[in-house]
């Protein structure tokens, strides 16, 4: 409980920080860059304070940070949202609309302005690329979650075609990322944490999407589905 109450005041803090910081600087941080910035600190009071979570992350280095990439991440738990922000990258989340409206977080993420989706909605759903697009064009990254939804198994979860038709289309490099022990640390139905838990965030070198046509989005799904697959057994 103690966890979750640091956890609680932390996530009210950081929504105030980014509420105040939307309002000074809205002329000025448009992509709100600096208001995004804030998850930085918060993410790592959290892993820091929170003693049933050991984290390493790895492979900082293929990130190239004047690059605009397409950022695929296999989804194990919402402990995700909290070990992705430790990359220290600017990104959009591609997220459901459910999210937006839990109470703190969801209201961070609309102050950052991060990418609804509601799933099974063509209109959203083609709103949400849009969107993504946009982003990509501006110079701001995406992140997507392919498989849709949590895996509940050990086994990532077939993979949409989202991402990488929008990869193919703007011309943007996949900058594919693999997580792994986060399920176990927000296990799927559950807000206890159970036990002490390694959870691991690599970034793997990006792929270039122009070596593909325009039509190949189910081979450069496949191939970053199996490099992310090889990285996390």
């Amino acid at each position: 409980m103690a966890v979750w109450a640091v956890g609680f005041i932390l996530t009210v803090i950081l929504f105030l920080v980014m509420l105040f910081l939307t309002l000074a600087l809205y002329p000025f941080d448009k992509k709100r860059k600096i208001v995004h910035a804030q998850c930085y600190w918060w993410a790592d009071a959290l892993t820091i304070l929170n003693p049933y979570w050991k984290v390493s992350v790895t492979g900082l280095e293929n990130i190239d940070k004047g690059k605009t990439y397409v950022i695929v991440v296999n989804h194990q738990s919402l402990a995700d949202i909290i070990i992705l922000y430790k990359t220290k990258m600017q990104f959009k989340w591609v997220a459901k609309e459910s999210l937006f409206k839990v109470p703190f977080v969801g209201w961070c993420l609309s102050l950052a302005k991060h990418i609804k989706l509601s799933r099974g909605e063509f209109s959203s759903i083609k709103k949400a690329y849009r969107d993504a697009a946009n982003w990509l064009r501006n110079g701001v990254s995406v992140l997507f979650f392919p498989e849709g939804t949590r895996s509940e198994t050990n086994e990532m979860r077939e993979f949409q075609n989202g991402a990488f038709k929008i990869a193919l289309k703007e011309r943007k490099p996949i900058l594919p990322i693999v997580l792994d022990g986060t399920r176990r640390a927000i296990p799927k139905g559950s807000w206890v944490f159970a036990a002490k838990v390694q959870c691991r965030l690599r970034v793997l070198p990006a792929i270039d999407s122009t070596a593909f046509g325009a039509a190949e989005f189910d081979r450069l799904k496949n191939i970053t589905r199996t490099q992310l697959a090889a990285a996390s057994s």
